[in-house]
């Protein structure tokens, strides 16, 4: 039997729903099943950057979190110790304070850590390995765009609500006549509005993988109109773009070094816009944003997520440090912590994309 172990927990990138009920399944077994002891690092690697962002992280701390949204850690994407902003003499500066990381690690006697998260928090998790810190990953997103797993907890949970939120949009856009156009979050990746398009009913699906043509929605539209459909959904995912068009951004990175991200938005608009110039319809944005991300995980995201934070476990006990665990045709495997980069895409060519095209399901191509 392996010898208890004192394990450092942080949730980091942005939240999704699953992140407690992972939380709770690995203290428990960690607990009962290794005698483990955690520490929480609050608000992702800022703790282990900034004093006095740890907690105990006990089975009386889990108790009840499972049906939880967020996480009860905090999390940040802002917070790389790698490019950690510092403010000096009134100007902010990036600064390599991994080595402080690493010292805090020390300081707080950490036999090892735990990082879950996406690309950006699993990547940091390889590269403090590499500095000699042990570190295994789970990983999460509601993009469900990481390579090395198929399917990260959080996605099935936004995908029912970006599912809920189309379904409601269709009785009042039937009311009024009109083309609705609801956003959906993803980045890069289309897979969140693909699937809540095609489960929601949407008329006009536009992801990233495929830019659209403005002449061909307006088309599909004109044909609904000819069999005496008023009304119409687009379901345009935030990386959409015309073709020849660029991404819609809301804003650049920030003035703070390491602290400003690209945020992507406004896809529907633009949309809406090209739109406006070719039809009399009335057209309405709905943008869904952190709905996405907030509430309660589904039945799917919470099992994933407890097997997740059991099976994670099962690395630490092997040794398998710079590791990650994965969900591959049905299994919970391990990959290497290097896999976890956003390359996942839809391929446009795949049978989802194919069989909604069958349906008559319009991609704007």
């Amino acid at each position: 039997m392996p010898r208890p172990l004192r394990l450092g927990v942080l949730t980091g990138g942005g939240d999704c729903p699953g992140l407690n009920a992972l939380i709770r399944g690995l203290v428990k077994r960690g607990v009962h099943e290794f005698g483990h002891e955690f520490v929480g690092i609050e608000n992702g690697y800022m703790g282990l950057v900034e004093p006095d962002l740890t907690r105990p992280l006990t089975e009386e701390d889990t108790r009840g979190i499972l049906p939880k949204g967020g996480t009860i850690l905090g999390t940040s994407n802002k917070a790389n110790p790698f490019q950690y902003a510092v403010l000096e003499n009134g100007t902010w500066v990036e600064k390599d304070l991994s080595e402080v990381a690493l010292h805090r690690a020390e300081e707080l006697k950490l036999d090892g850590l735990i990082a879950v998260g996406g690309d950006g928090t699993l990547t940091i998790g390889h590269k403090l390995t590499e500095k000699g810190l042990r570190v295994v990953g789970c990983p999460k997103t509601i993009d469900n765009d990481l390579s090395g797993t198929d399917q990260t907890f959080g996605f099935d949970t936004a995908r029912a609500i970006c599912t809920e939120a189309i379904d409601r949009l269709h009785s009042t856009a039937e009311s009024h006549d009109r083309v609705m156009v609801v956003e959906i979050m993803g980045r890069h990746a289309g897979f969140l509005t693909l699937d809540s398009g095609i489960a929601g009913g949407a008329d006009v699906i536009l992801i990233p993988e495929i830019p659209y043509r403005v002449e061909s929605i307006v088309e599909k539209i004109h044909r609904r109109g000819s069999r005496k459909r008023s009304f119409s959904i687009i379901a345009v995912a935030e990386g959409a773009y015309p073709v020849g068009g660029t991404l819609a951004v809301l804003d650049q990175a920030g003035d703070i070094p390491g602290r400003g991200v690209v945020r992507l938005g406004g896809a529907g608009k633009v949309c809406a816009d090209l739109l406006a110039r070719h039809i009399p319809a009335e057209i309405r944005v709905t943008v869904l944003g952190h709905l996405q991300r907030g509430g309660s995980p589904s039945a799917a995201d919470r099992l994933l997520a407890t097997m997740y934070g059991c099976k994670v476990l099962d690395l630490v006990r092997d040794g398998q440090w710079d590791s990650m665990v994965a969900l591959r045709e049905g299994r919970i495997v391990t990959a290497p912590l290097s896999e976890s980069r956003k390359e996942r895409r839809v391929d446009p060519d795949g049978e989802p994309v194919r069989f909604a095209k069958s349906m008559g399901i319009s991609f704007g191509d």
